[in-house]
């Protein structure tokens, strides 16, 4: 028997997805007094091979929060200088050091630490409502106008009325999906394989990226064991690896990253390994009456730099200085202009476009080393950029802070 609908609700903001956009968006406005509700499918935040980056910009938020000395004593792992390998050399790429920040380096944590780090923050807060395993399925419109979401949950259909809705829900979004918003697609030709292979103590703390032989493998350091992001060509793993065996998969991670080569046969099966089919996109408008989309709901990233987590962060934290005002006076009286909408947009664009510009050029890079079993030579403007000071300094800002890094207001 299907189960019976639940009573509809109101809220003044109902947020769909509990991702680090999401949370943090929750979490900002209902500090500021604004009853926001949040949204999340699933029953809980595990989920493995999701971004786990928390990059300067988003560790100075904590600090602005106050809340980055509790947020520190989760377990995690700390990078303050990135190197890349290429055909078996070494090159440091940036130094964060330097950086004008609290905290000097890229913090490696599951993003289910981080989230609910967040939600017990926010879970003090009396205008807060996480909901757990409640499924936006589509939206309300009444005329032109956003006015709500509907919801499948545990105890059947229901119906959460707002003056806004914003969608947070990634890159297969629901809300924007059934927003009919135009979507601005840039072609990509890359994938990557995720999947686990265990770290031992003598390791290379910062053996985080390699490229050679055709490949291109990133080893994200959690402690006892790595996260493997192994890049491929757009389409290659039905037509090309998995027909190879996973023999060959095993010897092509083992011939890049020598060091792996007595712990690959822990790959057994291919259900050990994630797909993860990468995208570049993002809305013409993130807008229309009655609902915003931000994070990987309006700008869909690729893993290239772990840089899509901090951007979702940053304008989780602009569109919350813009809507607070807006949304304080409650559901019954709160307007949310088209105007206000766009002023997220407007503040938050540029540095998308940024970002992604600098993500398609790595891209094109990577499209020309793969499948190239040579070993490949490393480029000159690498050679000649990697021991300048200036240069490890430039790409800590672009990769720590970002473009126009956003602040918590007092």
């Amino acid at each position: 028997m299907s189960p019976s609908a639940t009573p509809s609700a109101t809220t003044t903001c109902c947020i769909v997805g509990g991702g680090p956009a999401g949370m943090m968006l929750g979490f900002l406005l209902a500090r500021q007094g604004v009853d926001v509700t949040v949204l999340e499918k699933h029953k809980d935040f595990f989920r493995d091979f999701r971004g786990d980056t928390i990059h300067p910009s988003t560790l100075e938020l904590m600090y602005e929060l106050g809340l980055l000395e509790a947020f520190l004593a989760l377990p995690h792992q700390q990078i303050s200088n990135f190197s890349l390998s290429i055909g078996g050399e070494s090159f440091p790429i940036a130094d964060l050091t330097h950086l004008p920040t609290h905290s000097k380096f890229v913090a490696l944590m599951p993003q289910w630490d981080f989230l609910n780090f967040l939600a017990a923050q926010a879970a003090s807060l009396p205008s807060f409502h996480l909901l757990m395993e409640h499924e936006a399925t589509d939206l309300i419109e009444t005329g032109t106008r956003v006015t709500g979401v509907r919801v499948n949950t545990p105890s059947g259909p229901t119906e959460i009325h707002a003056t806004l809705v914003v969608g947070c829900d990634g890159r297969h979004s629901t809300a924007r999906a059934a927003s009919r918003l135009p979507v601005h697609e840039t072609g990509v030709p890359i994938d990557v394989l995720w999947f686990r292979l265990s770290r031992r103590e003598d390791d290379p703390v910062n053996a985080l990226g390699n490229v050679n032989y055709g490949n291109f493998l990133v080893l994200i350091n959690r402690r006892d064991y790595f996260q493997c992001a192994f890049v491929i060509a757009k389409d290659s793993f039905a037509t090309h690896i998995q027909p190879a065996g996973l023999q060959a998969f095993r010897a092509s991670v083992a011939h890049l990253v020598p060091f792996l080569a007595d712990r690959v046969d822990e790959l057994t099966d291919w259900s050990q390994l994630k797909l993860l089919s990468v995208q570049v996109n993002r809305l013409e408008r993130w807008h229309r009456p009655g609902l915003l989309c931000i994070g990987d709901a309006a700008h869909a990233m690729s893993p290239v730099g772990g840089i899509g987590i901090n951007l979702a962060i940053q304008d989780a934290v602009a569109a919350a200085r813009i809507l607070a005002p807006a949304l304080a006076a409650g559901p019954d009286r709160a307007i949310v202009t088209g105007l206000t909408l766009a002023q997220v947009q407007h503040r938050r664009e540029l540095p998308t476009r940024i970002t992604q510009a600098f993500q398609v050029m790595v891209h094109h890079f990577l499209s020309r080393v793969l499948g190239n079993p040579a070993a490949i030579k490393p480029p000159l403007p690498l050679r000649l950029l990697s021991p300048q000071p200036l240069f490890r300094r430039t790409m800590a800002r672009f990769i720590g802070l970002g473009v126009r890094p956003e602040h918590i207001e007092p």
